[in-house]
């Protein structure tokens, strides 16, 4: 039975916080969009095949480690940043040693189709530099231990603020009780899952498939919350005459 368990509920709300609590879904909900569009470009692309695969994110946390970390980017995510012919003299150069002795003719390559990005502003690794560009010849294993530290407690703290809010307004939905905390608690509980899963991810890559349960599993509960939010909010049936 649907009922309501708080004396405001959203149907209640004044015009005035019916649209301070719209908004800020609206925001949420396109960030959350650009979020998943950023996925896609960068760990969708790692096998430099498009959309989101088990591939993808083994590439992404575990590594392909069948090859250079130059060869894992010219044919994943960096597939299209370079002609065919330039991706093969930079992976034989890499696959022949990195040899400084080679660098006047691969040099310029590195220079002419990577240093636009990898430039010392945007933070990315000076590829166009010797030393630089022969530590690309290093095997590639995935995400290091330092950047998943760091991306997973901007995930916790940042997302869990998210789904703080998000929980906040849903709570307030004429919402069968019991089905409302499952729904309110889901997604911190997908999210801690989506975080530990590069963890386990990184050193077991089987592992892979919690990654993508857990992005799905807060994604379902975050489509729940918006949907009642907004129709409580604003159909008929739900505000008060």
């Amino acid at each position: 039975m649907i009922e309501a368990r708080d004396d405001v509920t959203l149907g209640k709300l004044s015009l005035t916080y019916r649209v301070l609590f719209t908004s800020f879904l609206l925001v949420i909900g396109l960030g959350l969009m650009m979020a998943g569009a950023q996925i896609m470009l960068t760990h969708g692309m790692a096998d430099g095949k498009p959309g989101l695969s088990m591939n993808d994110i083994v590439y992404s946390y575990y590594g392909n480690r069948s090859g250079s970390k130059l060869e894992s980017a010219l044919t994943g995510k960096m597939k299209a940043k370079a002609g065919d012919d330039v991706k093969f003299t930079m992976i034989q150069w890499v696959r022949d040693g990195a040899s400084a002795a080679e660098w006047e003719k691969v040099g310029p390559l590195f220079e002419k189709n990577c240093a636009s990005c990898h430039d010392e502003e945007s933070g990315l690794p000076q590829v166009a530099k010797l030393d630089v560009a022969r530590s690309l010849a290093e095997t590639d294993h995935g995400a290091s231990v330092a950047s998943l530290t760091r991306v997973s407690h901007i995930h916790l703290f940042g997302i869990s603020f998210i789904f703080l809010f998000v929980g906040w307004i849903f709570g307030m939905a004429e919402f069968n009780q019991f089905w409302k905390l499952i729904i309110i608690s889901t997604p911190f509980a997908f999210l801690v899952l989506d975080v530990a899963s590069w963890w386990l991810t990184k050193f077991y890559p089987a592992c892979a498939w919690f990654t993508m349960i857990g992005g799905f599993g807060y994604s379902v509960a975050a489509m729940v919350m918006f949907a009642t939010c907004f129709a409580q909010m604003w159909l008929p049936r739900w505000t008060k005459k």
